[in-house]
């Protein structure tokens, strides 16, 4: 059977080579590819899938239109109004695993006992990241972002789950003092931020990976701080995928080790 990750550029993507090690390690035939998929052009491709198709991984710009498309979707897509996965079994059956993903990369890391966090940006990435800050038992979250709409987003989302919820500026921010960071921003963003990092207390989450580490990562490392690639999130909202697509555990270790590999042929880090 097939699946595959869909969206715009897509090229690049590390999913194939997890998912491929997974089919491999459970002893599947599946095959699972990478499909250049415009957002005007994900209504005819879901007509055209067909029996053989077990399901699709999301990346942008799809996380949001594919609202339109599904007959049901979980607890965190609605919440957070954003799907990464989809599940073609009965329907099409929609989920965000991007939740768990970063639930799972801050638990391997040991971030335990989380009381405040900090999150930069405000976007898909980041509401996935409130709601399972929340899970992981924060009860505050300053976020750091500059979209009126956005922010707004996020803020009712936080009443929703019960999370205390502030919208700062950096400088009123106390982002190093925080338990937890997320860095949802794009690639440079924070680069002159970064400069500002002194003695961290808490664990930082940058979900850019390439390069890795970041100018944010880096700094923080140097002065002390504890550090997690968005490549933990990444094997391990993959793993969800798997499992919601066989009904298998997903085999995590043989996972990373494929994309450690393909990482050092790309010249990158590993994790």
């Amino acid at each position: 059977m097939r699946a595959a990750v869909l969206g715009s550029p897509v090229a690049h993507s590390l999913s194939p080579v997890l998912h491929a090690a997974a089919y491999a390690a459970l002893d599947l035939a599946h095959t699972y590819s990478a499909i250049e998929v415009k957002e005007t052009e994900l209504e005819n491709f879901l007509a055209g899938v067909d029996s053989n198709w077990l399901g699709a991984s999301l990346t942008m710009p799809l996380k949001e239109v594919a609202f339109s498309f599904a007959d049901t979707c979980d607890e965190f897509a609605n919440i957070t109004g954003s799907i990464n996965t989809l599940v073609f079994r009965e329907g099409i059956q929609a989920f965000n695993t991007d939740v768990l993903g970063i639930v799972d990369a801050l638990a391997e890391a040991e971030a335990a006992q989380i009381s405040s966090a900090v999150i930069f940006g405000s976007g898909a990435t980041a509401r996935s990241a409130l709601v399972a800050l929340h899970t992981l038992g924060a009860s505050s979250v300053n976020c750091v972002a500059r979209n009126v709409s956005d922010i707004e987003r996020m803020a009712a989302i936080a009443n929703e789950i019960g999370v205390q919820f502030e919208n700062t500026a950096i400088h009123d921010s106390d982002w190093m003092t925080a338990d937890v960071v997320i860095n949802t921003t794009p690639l440079g963003v924070l680069d002159e931020v970064a400069r500002d990092v002194l003695s961290p207390t808490g664990l930082l989450l940058d979900v850019v990976y390439n390069p890795w580490p970041t100018q944010l990562a880096a700094f923080w490392a140097v002065t002390g701080g504890e550090i997690v690639s968005g490549l933990s999130m990444l094997l391990h909202q993959a793993g969800h995928q798997i499992t919601l697509m066989t009904g298998e555990p997903a085999p995590i270790d043989q996972m990373r080790s494929a994309l450690n590999a393909e990482l050092l042929s790309r010249g990158l880090s590993t994790i």
